[in-house]
């Protein structure tokens, strides 16, 4: 894991990011000090299509009823 200068970082940020994508992590550093951990993301959410389940799925019509009392059975 290499620790680069955050002075030095900005000539080199394409390569960087280049390498971090191919899964090194890169330290940035400021005054010799790590500040921060440049890594690829993980994988990009997929958009999700508003409704794309129609016809796939249903709720019944008493989904929403109320629960039976249950507090005198025993667990």
């Amino acid at each position: 894991m290499p620790t680069i200068e955050i002075d030095l970082a900005g000539n080199q940020l394409a390569n960087l990011i280049d390498a971090a994508k191919n899964g090194e992590e890169i330290l940035l550093a400021k005054n010799g000090n790590p500040v921060a951990r440049l890594v690829a993301i993980d994988k990009p959410t997929p958009h999700r299509k508003f409704g794309s389940m129609k016809g796939k799925i249903w709720i019944a019509e008493d989904f929403d009823a109320p629960l039976p009392d249950h507090s005198s059975r025993p667990l």
